[in-house]
């Protein structure tokens, strides 16, 4: 197994609502100078390209071909795509940097969920015979999620609020972020609910932005980096996306990711997380303690890019390394509805 690492970290400001076009190449070109110019490279020396976005969040076919206007495809790069979260295209980057066909590779995801009726849209990844055509609203099946563990003593609403409050609270060291702000769980609490259990601040905002990570190998990483974030465990679990085949209180997906990544010891952890209440599921998977710093960027909740914000969970772990703070680290990631796909990415730092 060869050593990898993430060296290279950048993201655009998350924004309720951008005017750029749905291909992203307006907020992709600003992020590919701030990562490459930081590492002093330019996209030559860039062995393989990955992207992660959705066509039909985006309203156009091969959206992620336009954003390959944001590299500039000639001379000819190595280039591929998921229609996931981006962070499923750096597992692939990894795979590849594994094989020893390349020395680096740049990341990058976007979305612009501006563009259309969010909670629709992500109706249309639900099992299009039997619940697409009911068009449950996104909101609605995560308050279902959140009564049942309320139900089930697992939660209280109290406790998603506090979540909610310190999301706000380490927001405010987080220039980058959406949401932020110092208020208090009974602030919270007196808000009206947008589907009950959950009121606003539980549900992660509509948000447009991109993020990248730039990988190396071995002696590539360390000139390129003083304290690369060393991956040591990167895995992906999937749960049936039959809701009446799982218990919506656990993610038997995460705690399996979270085994086989060696999440035990972890200082710090970026979940990704969209409903409060997920966050205190997740924790309980991952068997993260009350040592644990959670979300010290403000998670998901502070600032939601479909398609960017698992990458930049484990951009934001990563960015724990690289400044010292901290030495083992996990950035989480999930895919499908309610949590029904987890990537956990365990990263360390090595003197």
């Amino acid at each position: 197994m060869r050593d990898i690492a993430v060296v290279g970290f950048a993201q655009t400001p998350c924004v309720r609502e951008t005017d750029g076009t749905t291909n992203g190449v307006e907020m992709l070109v600003p992020i590919f100078h701030e990562v490459l110019g930081g590492l002093g490279i330019t996209k030559t020396d860039i062995g393989f390209w990955c992207s992660g976005s959705s066509d039909y969040l985006a309203g156009r076919a091969f959206s992620f071909v336009s954003a390959v206007d944001a590299i500039g495809a000639f001379p000819p790069i190595a280039e591929s795509h998921v229609e996931m979260d981006a962070a499923w295209a750096l597992y692939e980057a990894w795979v590849k940097l594994l094989c020893g066909e390349i020395d680096t590779a740049l990341v990058y995801g976007f979305g612009k969920s501006s563009a259309g009726q969010l909670r629709r849209v992500m109706a249309m990844q639900l099992d299009p015979y039997l619940v697409t055509p009911l068009w449950p609203d996104s909101l609605g099946l995560a308050g279902i999620q959140a009564r049942m563990g309320i139900e089930n003593g697992l939660w209280d609403e109290r406790a998603m609020a506090s979540v909610a409050a310190q999301s706000r609270s380490a927001a405010l060291s987080n220039p980058l972020a959406q949401l932020s702000g110092e208020v208090g769980a009974d602030e919270l609490l007196a808000l009206p609910y947008v589907a009950d259990p959950l009121r606003r601040h539980d549900c992660a905002p509509i948000t447009d932005g991109a993020a990248t990570i730039v990988l190396a190998a071995g002696d590539k990483a360390r000139e390129l980096c003083e304290r690369p974030a060393w991956i040591t465990g990167f895995e992906h679990r999937v749960d049936s996306p039959s809701f009446g085949t799982r218990d919506l209180t656990t993610s038997p997906s995460a705690v399996a990711a979270g085994k086989a990544a060696g999440a035990d010891g972890v200082q710090v952890a970026e979940l990704h997380a969209p409903f409060t209440h997920q966050e205190i599921l997740l924790r309980q998977a991952l068997g993260l303690g009350d040592d644990v710093t959670v979300n010290p960027s403000g998670g998901v909740l502070a600032g939601n890019p479909m398609f960017a914000a698992g990458l930049a969970r484990i951009g934001e772990a990563a960015r724990r390394i690289h400044d010292g703070s901290a030495t083992k680290v996990l950035g989480h990631a999930t895919s499908g509805p309610l949590l029904q796909q987890n990537l956990v990415c365990v990263m360390e730092g090595r003197e």
